[in-house]
């Protein structure tokens, strides 16, 4: 498996005058360590108007930063929001390709809708036209990246004449394109359409295993018609993280930012009433968070395997990988042996502290990533032989690139 670290830029209030600038400037310095001890991805969100649980606004600001401080590590958005009224497809295009220049051809680019009223109505964006509108432009964006010109585009949501999308991406034909997964439905949408499952759900290995099957399988059926012009086969999931040889210690730093993180999430999207720049979360997770299935006192119990969530009377107490490195490394074996390609880690969550994320990506890095740095090489390359016949086919099933017509003409403005 691959490793990767994950931003939502949480900041619990109280804030101070410099919080938001401490937060991105510590940010930056993990993913610099994590460049240097050999973690594979860092992805990062894009969320708008969530206080507290996401001041990740613009991620391809903070991706071009790390750009420049880092030499290896891959760059993913984790995710775009794509509904034409957050981006404008061409401009999605542009950002991508040029943080591609920048970043030695680095980018992974990971696509998705949003599903929180905070955000779609914040953009003036129906809740039923969102999966049709990301339909739209990945397929747009897609020709965008291959197409010189760009033919034109002339949908329901999105409407282009033909222009030359410029700069091109470094990467050819493009980035590695990805979508957002919560269920099962959207794992099997992601193979359908040739690309990377990024999950956010929190789920056990032997839940892993089914989504994880049924994506291989649908990748190597005549379901999948590729949304690029590449074929992406991966599956990731995310996992909250703290690790430390006491594991009292990797509780007590890295529990409570791990159940915020599920905590805001619903917040936001499932249960929560919020009033715009007044309510304040944090208050609210610590007085109810046990209601909604984040009780630290389950949780937090040593010497039992871990899981992403402990279940005891129906309430699940996210845990995930945080715990010594022995633990954490049989947790992720599970994750390993049903086939799944990268685990991300989510360190920088609620009050979890700077200097205790430093510590645990470099412990994890130096007692747990090595074994399974030297298996992944060989899986890879044996999966992508395995899937070599299938892969050729589905890009067989693409429509190709449009051609252009050479006579489409643009007159620049009369002079006066």
């Amino acid at each position: 498996m691959r490793f990767g670290i994950f931003y939502e830029h949480q900041l619990p209030r109280p804030w101070e005058p410099d919080s938001e600038h401490r937060l991105l400037k510590d940010a930056l310095e993990q993913v610099e360590l994590a460049d240097r001890l050999g973690y594979d991805h860092v992805w990062e969100v894009e969320h708008h108007f969530l206080e507290e649980y996401s001041h990740s606004s613009a991620p391809e600001v903070f991706l071009a930063a790390a750009s420049q401080r880092t030499k290896q590590i891959r760059l993913g958005h984790g995710i775009v929001l794509m509904p034409v009224s957050f981006n404008h497809t061409a401009r999605i295009a542009e950002r991508i390709a040029t943080l591609d220049l920048v970043s030695d051809g680095r980018v992974e680019f990971g696509t998705g809708e949003s599903s929180s009223e905070m955000e779609l109505g914040g953009f003036n964006i129906e809740r039923e036209s969102k999966r049709a509108q990301w339909e739209e432009t990945i397929d747009a964006v897609s020709r965008m990246f291959v197409e010189t010109p760009f033919a034109g585009y002339n949908g329901r949501y999105l409407q282009m004449p033909s222009r030359n999308v410029v700069p091109k991406s470094l990467q050819k034909p493009h980035p590695p394109m990805w979508v957002a997964c919560s269920r099962r439905e959207t794992i099997h949408l992601a193979a359908s359409k040739g690309i990377g499952a990024l999950s956010f759900s929190f789920i056990e290995p032997s839940a892993a295993k089914e989504w994880v099957d049924d994506y291989y399988e649908t990748i190597c059926s005549e379901e999948c018609v590729p949304a690029g012009f590449a074929v992406n086969p991966q599956v990731a999931i995310v996992t909250p993280f703290m690790c430390h040889e006491d594991e009292g210690t990797a509780i007590e730093r890295g529990l409570d930012g791990g159940h915020f993180f599920g905590y805001s999430l619903g917040h936001y999207y499932v249960y929560g009433r919020h009033t715009p720049g007044r309510t304040n979360v944090w208050e609210e997770f610590e007085e109810r968070r046990a209601q909604f299935g984040f009780d630290r006192r389950i949780a937090a119990r040593e010497g039992e395997a871990l899981a992403a969530r402990l279940m005891e009377e129906r309430l699940g107490a996210l845990r995930g990988s945080i715990g010594t490195p022995d633990q954490i490394r049989e947790f992720l074996r599970g994750y390993e042996a049903v086939g799944v390609d990268q685990v991300i880690f989510v360190s920088q969550a609620g009050r979890n502290r700077h200097e205790h994320i430093c510590e645990s990506l470099q412990l994890f890095a130096n007692e747990v990533m090595p074994e399974f740095k030297e298996r992944h090489e060989r899986r890879e390359r044996q999966k992508m032989e395995r899937l070599a016949p299938a892969i050729e086919a589905a890009l067989a099933r693409r429509a190709p690139a449009r051609d252009a017509s050479r006579d489409y003409v643009v007159v620049a403005a009369a002079a006066p």
